[in-house]
């Protein structure tokens, strides 16, 4: 495990270099990190500038973001809406797209005053309210655990209250979303203080804008995540349940996607929100049956160039094959031919390559006819392309022997075809390089018809125990 050290021990090295070797700062700071990461410690969370001397001058130096942290309490604290406005601008701006600035400013007591910033906010005027929840957001980013109960509930009481305003509801959907990533008893408290309708909501009542849809979407996936370690499990699935089944989550994702033709980033973030919930056989039916399936097939069609939103539309597609039903409709819809497509137009992604196999993989799953698409469409020689085009890409690599092994399990007339294409020398490949691969290359070399050796961990019978 990395070693870490605090922002004040980095400072006190980058001014001796300065004191006593003459350094001048941006040397001495370039030396105090060679140093630190030579020691193998973890420089991710320190700010890699020398502390300047505030503007007052009446304190010793200070890294910008805490001279700003100090002004913005000051002008909170004397209650002055325009100067705390401007502070919290400053103090976004540091934070947004800066770890160490943001991570330094938390453990120096940032999140207390900028919530008292957003509380005196809520009164003022909707500009004074955004520029609070920025904050809180550019603040929150990384940094889950700063959420108490305080600012819990006054973001679902903004997000309830100030439900038409879009730019209010823009900045407190990231709020939600930047405290709920990585946080299980976050997205927990949220649903129960009731922030599923209110993300759903969102989505429904401001059809029109992108942005707010965005971020309602991003929010509503990461509910159903889990990322947490620190929890044995969370309630990604029981989250997922309550927003298809409480809170019509797919009729209302899908026509969002009919209302956005045009906005191929956003309608990646709506497969990728669908993917997330197609939890359950009665789920995936419903995409299909409130036209989901249709967008997804024409998507492909009319986007193929269009990686990132290529890659959500396989996944999806992926996902709502987990039912038998399902699967022969994304046939019956020409799906093979363009998983195919994209998979052969977008051969140098392995993101790509492992979602197309992955998604062909599930649609041949005990479904003979469907395998004879896909073997016909091309889907076996571009899974073997894919296999040559990403040799130490793991995922490419096992996705792609599911693949063929699915697609020959119930048809052995596949077998000799596939091998005459030089699956058998891939798989091996595969195997030899990829641990991770054995069970399942194995499992394809088998079902090839090739020779290979299959040992028996357990035989069934008794034996001593020696404790």
């Amino acid at each position: 495990m990395a070693k870490r050290i605090s922002q004040e021990t980095f400072d006190d090295v980058v001014q001796e270099n300065i004191m006593e070797f003459d350094m001048d700062p941006e040397e001495a700071v370039k030396e105090a990190v060679q140093q630190f990461e030579s020691q193998g410690v973890d420089l991710t969370n320190i700010v890699k500038t020398r502390p300047k001397t505030s503007a007052c001058g009446d304190q010793g130096p200070k890294h910008e973001i805490l001279q700003t942290l100090e002004a913005l309490q000051k002008s909170v604290d004397s209650a002055a809406p325009q100067e705390v406005a401007e502070h919290l601008v400053s103090f976004s701006e540091q934070c947004r797209g800066q770890v160490a600035s943001r991570y330094l400013a938390a453990q120096k007591g940032a999140y207390p005053v900028v919530l008292s910033a957003c509380q005196q906010a809520v009164t003022e005027d909707q500009g004074f309210l955004i520029k609070a929840l920025n904050a809180l957001a550019a603040l929150t980013e990384g940094q889950p655990d700063l959420l108490d109960p305080r600012g819990l509930q006054l973001l679902v009481a903004t997000l309830k209250e100030r439900s038409g305003i879009a730019e209010v509801m823009c900045s407190g959907l990231r709020c939600v979303r930047h405290v709920c990533l990585k946080h299980e008893q976050n997205r927990q408290s949220l649903v129960r203080a009731g922030i599923l309708p209110l993300l759903t909501g969102a989505i429904e009542r401001h059809s029109c804008r992108a942005n707010v849809v965005k971020e309602a979407c991003s929010a509503l996936r990461i509910m159903t995540f889990d990322d947490d370690v620190r929890v044995p499990f969370g309630h990604a699935h029981d989250h997922a349940k309550m927003i298809v089944q409480e809170n019509k989550g797919l009729k209302i994702l899908i026509e969002a996607a009919k209302a956005f033709p045009d906005n191929p980033t956003l309608l990646g973030e709506l497969c990728g929100t669908l993917t997330r919930l197609a939890v359950r056989n009665e789920f995936c039916q419903e995409i299909v049956d409130l036209g989901g399936l249709h967008i997804m097939v024409t998507l492909l069609a009319d986007c193929i160039n269009h990686q990132e939103l290529v890659r959500q539309v396989l996944g999806a597609l992926r996902a709502i094959a987990g039912n038998d039903d399902v699967k022969d409709a994304i046939v019956s819809a020409g799906g093979t031919d363009f998983i195919v497509m994209a998979m052969t137009r977008h051969l140098s992604s392995p993101q790509i390559c492992e979602q197309s196999c992955a998604a062909l993989c599930m649609l041949a799953l005990r479904k003979p006819a469907n395998s004879r698409a896909i073997v016909e469409g091309g889907g076996a020689l571009a899974a073997l392309q894919a296999m040559k085009a990403h040799p130490k890409e793991v995922s490419v690599q096992k996705q792609a022997c599911l693949l063929i092994r699915n697609l020959v399990a119930r048809t052995q007339a596949f077998s000799q075809p596939i091998l005459d294409m030089g699956a058998e020398r891939l798989i091996m490949e595969a195997r030899a390089t990829h641990r991770e691969c054995d069970d399942v290359a194995k499992a394809a070399l088998r079902d090839l018809g090739c020779q290979v050796e299959l040992r028996e961990l357990w035989t069934g019978e008794k034996g001593s125990l020696a404790l």
